[in-house]
C-alpha cells in the first residue's frame, strides 16, 4: 500500500495538477541533450567508448565493453517492445552497439547509411515514448534511493517538495536521466556521487525547493569535475551542465 501511495501521488502530480506536459518535457530534454538537432540523436562523444542515442542520450555499450556508467538504451528497447512498437533494422539485429568506434559511426553517418537514417528517424518520431520511459524510471527511483540513503525521510520530503513546485517534475525527470539516481557505487569519483539521491540529500528543508535543487545539483557537478580522472577532461562539459541546471528555474 505504501508503494502504491507513492506512485499514486507522483502520478497525480504528473497528470496535470501542476500543468506538467510530458511532451513539452520531451522537447526540453531533446534540446538539452542534442541541441534540438535530429542528427545528434545518434552520437558518440569524444573520449568515450560508447555511443549515446535518443533524446536522453541513452548509453549503449558494445559487447563485453561495459564502462562505469549505467547502460540505459537496452532498457529503452525493451520498453518499445512492451509497447508493441515496430523496431528499425539495427535494433532488430543488434542487442549491443554494432559500431566499433566513434570514427566508424561518424563515417557511416557521413555516408548517409540507410539503416542509420532509419534509426535516426525512429528515434525522432518516438520522443514521447522516450520521455515516458524516463518518467517510469523516476517513478521507480524514490524507493531505490531511500533504500540506500541514511536520510530516508529527508529524501522523500525533498523529492515531493520539488515534485510539487513549478517546473519541479521537469527537473526531476530530466536530472534522473541526465545523471542517474546516484545509487551505483561505480558512479562515484573519490567516493562522491552526483546523482539525484545526492542532490536531494544536499538540500536544506528551510530554503525554497527549486533554488536549493539547482544549487545542490551545480555544487555536486562541480565537485564531480574536480574529482574526475584528469584523462577524462570533464571540465569541458561543466559549463553546459550548469546551464542545463538553470533550465530548472
Amino acid at each position: 500500500m505504501q508503494n502504491l501511495a507513492k506512485f499514486s501521488l507522483l502520478a497525480f502530480l504528473c497528470a496535470g495538477a501542476f500543468g506538467v506536459d510530458l511532451s513539452s518535457v520531451a522537447e526540453k530534454i531533446y534540446a538539452n541533450e542534442t541541441g534540438a538537432k535530429k542528427s545528434n540523436l545518434i552520437h558518440w562523444n569524444s573520449g568515450e567508448n560508447f555511443p549515446s542515442l535518443g533524446i536522453g542520450h541513452f548509453i549503449w555499450y558494445k559487447k563485453d565493453e561495459k564502462d562505469k556508467f549505467e547502460e540505459s538504451f537496452p532498457n529503452l528497447v525493451k520498453f518499445y517492445k512492451i509497447r508493441g512498437v515496430k523496431l528499425p533494422k539495427i535494433l532488430r539485429l543488434h542487442s549491443h552497439a554494432p559500431w566499433q568506434s566513434k570514427t566508424a559511426l561518424d563515417a557511416l553517418k557521413k555516408s548517409g547509411d540507410a539503416d542509420l537514417i532509419e534509426l535516426e528517424n525512429f528515434l525522432y518520431q518516438t520522443k514521447n515514448l522516450q520521455v515516458e520511459f524516463i518518467y517510469e524510471r523516476l517513478q521507480n527511483s524514490l524507493e531505490k534511493m531511500q533504500n540506500l540513503s541514511d536520510k530516508k525521510e529527508h529524501i522523500k520530503s525533498q523529492f515531493y517538495r520539488v515534485a510539487s513546485s513549478p517546473n519541479g517534475l521537469y527537473a526531476l525527470i530530466d536530472y534522473v536521466n541526465f545523471k542517474g539516481e546516484g545509487i551505483k557505487e561505480s558512479e562515484r569519483y573519490r567516493g562522491d556521487g552526483w546523482g539525484l539521491m545526492q542532490v536531494l540529500e544536499c538540500m536544506s528543508a528551510q530554503k525554497e525547493a527549486m533554488s536549493e535543487f539547482r544549487r545542490c545539483a551545480k555544487s555536486l557537478l562541480e565537485r564531480r569535475v574536480a574529482n574526475a580522472p584528469t584523462n577524462r577532461d570533464e571540465a569541458r562539459w561543466l559549463a553546459g551542465w550548469l546551464k542545463r541546471c538553470d533550465t530548472y528555474r
